[in-house]
């Protein structure tokens, strides 16, 4: 009995070093590029630092440069902040719903054209920079040659043509339209995963309980069966919605974006960070960035979330 007992516990240690063994490559990346650069980052933002010389504490307490940042940062109170929670607001939730609802269409149709249709709506998200860069910019190009100014232009609706990527009344909002043609990313193809997965037979059992059209059954049965897939779309949504302000500077060739009409909290930090060198207060900025992150995550995890 002893023997067993003790062929027993060497058994369960041995199996606990395997699993130690076999995360530790996780934990050690996870470490290095994720865990240690919050906590360096966290550091910094009480310090001033340039670059050049060592960090030192911004002032006594360390947090000048939250200060600074709430009450003396003109810039990021009056455009960073209302553009960023417009772009984040219409993008995010926009661009999650969209995800969601080609997922569903495409998951009623057959196996082929699914595919084709799937890897035609997914290719932007890879190659959004570069249709950024040269499909977008063409199109919304200010001078004669731009083609959405030649069609205004040949069909008499202007005179002449239109600055959109270097107007304030313009940027913001062609930011948010292309954002959303490139928001088929990796949560639109976990959604199309979940959907085809839900139990068929559960939809059976639905409709002779009363279950009367397509939007109940999505309600009630979709959805409730998918939530893990739901919440890894909407975090991913969430993080790209707050993580794309390259956007605004691909399309308009500036940071700062001109009279900040396109300024993100994102292109904000780029611009103290490695632009002015001011890591300090960059710092501070991410760290608000990772709060306002972390908090739009919680309230998806609590409306796809598992619940005890």
């Amino acid at each position: 009995m002893a023997e067993t007992l003790h062929s027993f516990k060497k058994e369960i240690n041995r199996d606990k070093v395997a699993t130690v063994l076999l995360i530790l490559p996780y934990i050690l990346l996870f470490s290095t590029f994720i865990i240690l650069p919050v906590l360096v980052a966290g550091l910094l933002s009480f310090t001033y630092f340039d670059l050049i010389q060592a960090p030192r504490l911004a002032d006594l307490y360390g947090t000048f440069n939250y200060v600074m940042l709430f009450t003396q940062d003109e810039n990021f109170l009056k455009y960073v902040i209302p553009n960023t929670l417009k772009y984040a607001i219409i993008v995010g939730p926009g661009g999650y719903i969209l995800a969601f609802l080609m997922a569903w269409m495409l998951s009623q149709i057959q196996a082929t054209p699914r595919k084709i249709i799937s890897l035609a709506l997914y290719t932007p998200s890879m190659v959004g920079g570069v249709f950024i860069a040269v499909v977008w910019r063409t199109l919304f190009s200010g001078n004669d040659d731009g083609y959405i100014n030649a069609l205004l232009l040949q069909y008499d609706f202007i005179d002449e043509a239109i600055q959109f990527l270097q107007s304030p009344e313009y940027l913001l909002n062609i930011m948010i339209f292309v954002s959303l043609w490139s928001s088929m990313g990796i949560g639109f193809l976990a959604m199309l995963a979940g959907l085809l997965n839900v139990d068929k037979t559960l939809y059976e059992a639905a409709y002779v309980d009363g279950i009367k059209n397509r939007f109940q059954e999505i309600i009630y049965i979709t959805i409730p069966q998918m939530k893990p897939q739901m919440l890894f779309g909407a975090v991913m949504a969430i993080v790209g919605a707050f993580n794309s302000g390259y956007i605004g500077v691909a399309l308009s060739g500036a940071n700062p974006t001109p009279q900040y009409s396109g300024q993100l909290i994102i292109n904000h930090i780029e611009d103290y960070g490695f632009i002015r060198y001011e890591m300090g207060y960059a710092a501070a900025i991410s760290v608000v960035l990772l709060l306002i992150i972390v908090l739009f995550s919680k309230v998806a995890y609590t409306l796809f979330g598992e619940r005890d």
